[in-house]
């Protein structure tokens, strides 16, 4: 029993632990998502420990013990900027605002045939803007009934589990199509007016994940992520990055995007709001993502139920309200030096 325990609290130190190794290949970026899971079995293992050898504690078992301590500690001060008990990035909509933008994401499965899920959400919902991704011909086909209501559109359907569709009921005033990293993998660019005249940019991407049969290492990812990144930042005017990601929130190259773009990550305070797997309760993470420039305040923030995907859609009401509390997050000179970098890597 007790050599069990060493055995799992080495491999959970030890998975915990590698995250903080700052490398792109995929065998280290891959212990990014489970951080609340790595929570949970820590909390669990540490129970073990005490209800079966607390009569008979050893050194060893003081270090291993004192190993998830630290783990356990560690993980808790990551996790917690995504509890309700924290501060909210994005500051709650407060009376009335100027105008509110309604957009909804969602990663529908290239191979998932129940259109009717999604269109039958989208027609509940009728959110003023919605990004579909892995999306084939197909799904645009399937998706064009949906073009009475919303006029406006881009679509670029690809077989490659990269295509994407934006539908809007909001005209589109600037409509670009870019291949930032990959000549294969699209994310658009798009500017839409709101009900009071005002403009809100609008970027929509889905890099490749960091996972074999995909990209062995998340250059590429973190690259396209960072490029967007400083795409918001010197834009500088109400903008919102919305996309499956293939990135966690917490993980640090999601910290460096937020930093060097000023953008805020409206979860952050109020919940993980985790959008897969789907299929699997247990390994569940935030994988798609709504950022939003610092001119926004949140009217509300919902993650859908199932549509046939391993994703769950996600959605958020958005106020355009420059005179709000939100507070950006700083680079350092090294952080932004760092981000260049990264970009300047992904683009070889």
């Amino acid at each position: 029993m007790k050599i069990t325990l060493f055995f799992f609290s080495f491999l959970l130190v030890l998975a915990g632990a590698i995250p903080l190794v700052k490398k792109d290949y995929w065998t280290f970026r891959v212990f990014d998502y489970p951080r609340m899971q790595k929570l949970v079995l820590s909390v669990f293992l540490l129970l073990m420990w005490v209800t079966f050898f607390y009569k008979r504690w050893e050194t060893l078992d003081y270090i291993a013990m004192g190993a998830l301590l630290i783990l356990t500690g560690y993980l808790c001060y990551q996790i917690f900027p995504f509890s309700p008990f924290s501060q909210k990035m994005v500051q709650e909509s407060k009376g009335s605002t100027n105008a509110v933008l309604h957009i909804l994401v969602a990663n529908v499965y290239q191979p998932n045939d129940a259109f009717d899920k999604t269109i039958n959400l989208i027609q509940k919902e009728q959110p003023d803007l919605f990004v579909l991704v892995e999306t084939d011909q197909k799904w645009a086909d399937a998706i064009s009934v949906l073009k009475h209501d919303y006029p406006h559109h881009m679509e670029k359907p690809l077989d490659n589990t990269y295509g994407m569709l934006l539908y809007s009921k909001l005209p589109l005033l600037k409509q670009e199509i870019n291949y930032l990293i990959d000549e294969e993998i699209p994310s658009f660019e798009v500017d839409v007016p709101l009900e009071d005249g005002q403009k809100v940019r609008i970027y929509a991407i889905h890099p490749t994940p960091p996972v074999p049969g995909e990209s062995l290492e998340s250059t590429e990812r973190d690259a396209e992520i960072l490029m967007v990144g400083q795409k918001a930042k010197e834009y500088d005017k109400p903008c919102v990055v919305v996309g499956d990601l293939n990135d966690v929130g917490w993980s640090y190259t999601s910290e460096l995007f937020l930093k060097t773009s000023g953008l805020l990550d409206p979860r952050r305070g109020r919940g993980m709001y985790s959008t897969f797997h789907a299929k699997y309760p247990l390994l569940r993470w935030p994988l798609d993502h709504i950022f939003v420039s610092k001119h926004f305040t949140l009217e509300s923030l919902k993650v859908h139920g199932p549509v046939n995907s391993d994703h769950f859609p996600i959605s958020a009401k958005l106020c355009l309200n420059p005179t709000n509390d939100n507070a950006p997050k700083t680079a350092t000179l090294d952080e932004k030096t760092e981000a260049k970098q990264k970009v300047k890597n992904g683009k070889v």
